[in-house]
């Protein structure tokens, strides 16, 4: 039988009970089954076994040809805008809540992954972004975002002034406590939660969503995904604004810097079951009603 993949990368969330014991099934499937195994080093070292290969997920992303990440949708972004950089396939096991980014369940894993390694699977391609911040025309600060780049204050409840422009072109200026620029992926996150719209994952298109915006008319737009977002930021703002990638990465923004959003030349490549819907997850993950016939 020809083996589609020849080195595995596991990457899962350290020190949650549920991962180690899916990392370690995988584990030993993996190894039974001929596999070279990469171990990220973060998880190894709250194993019970010795992995004889470990590594950092830029070792995985540089060494393997699929990577399986066990745990929460939190977790598959962070493991997700580093692969990013790298020709590695990418599947997720949930261990979180949601879990829109894992596919597989833990409690029956093997045998849909034995159908991904033998070939019976899907490659789906998702771009991300880059948000860039400028002062006086220099680049300060950089980052990617998987699901969504978020202008906002420091403190709760600080409403900020903007401009935004969409490639060059004056589009509004705003007051609110911020603005959610969001991928397809992204959709299904803190945009959906702010009421912006689902974008199904092949769109190419990015989504704007005010943040309690000072007026009743501002509404959620959707824009062409290969747009450059530029937000300027008044100077009568307080100091303390930041620019959020993924809830995780902070970029730091003073009043009138220039915000750079923008698709990044890399994507993420999903691996999926040959059966997913993206509308049966939907409905699963969101309680939507079944058929009525």
């Amino acid at each position: 039988m020809t083996q589609h993949y020849k080195t595995i990368g596991l990457i899962g969330k350290p020190h949650h009970e549920g991962a180690n014991a899916t990392i370690k099934v995988l584990y030993d499937y993996l190894l039974k089954n001929n596999y070279n195994v990469l171990v990220e080093n973060t998880i190894a070292s709250s194993l019970e076994f010795n992995a004889i290969n470990i590594g950092t997920i830029t070792e995985i992303g540089e060494q393997a040809d699929l990577a399986i990440v066990v745990g929460g949708d939190g977790y598959m972004l962070g493991a997700a805008r580093v692969l990013a950089c790298y020709d590695i396939g990418v599947i997720g096991v949930n261990r979180g809540n949601l879990g829109f980014l894992t596919d597989l369940s833990p409690d029956e894993i093997i045998e849909p992954l034995s159908l991904i390694l033998n070939g019976q699977s899907r490659q789906e391609n998702r771009f991300i972004i880059e948000a860039e911040v400028y002062r006086h025309g220099k680049l300060k600060s950089s980052n990617s975002a998987v699901n969504e780049a978020v202008l906002h204050a420091g403190k709760v409840a600080n409403m900020i002034e903007f401009e935004v422009y969409i490639d060059n072109v004056f589009m509004f200026s705003q007051r609110s406590d911020g603005l959610i620029i969001s991928t397809p992926t992204g959709s299904t996150a803190y945009s959906m939660s702010a009421g912006g719209p689902i974008l199904t994952p092949n769109l190419n298109a990015l989504s704007l969503v005010p943040m309690f915006p000072h007026t009743l008319t501002s509404r959620p737009i959707v824009v062409d995904g290969d747009s450059e977002i530029k937000l300027i930021l008044a100077n009568e703002n307080y100091e303390n604004l930041q620019v959020s990638c993924d809830g995780h990465v902070i970029l730091s923004v003073m009043p009138g810097d220039e915000v750079i959003i923008k698709k990044s030349q890399h994507s993420i490549c999903f691996i999926h079951p040959l059966d997913l819907n993206y509308f049966n997850v939907l409905r699963n993950k969101l309680g939507w009603g079944n058929k009525l016939y």
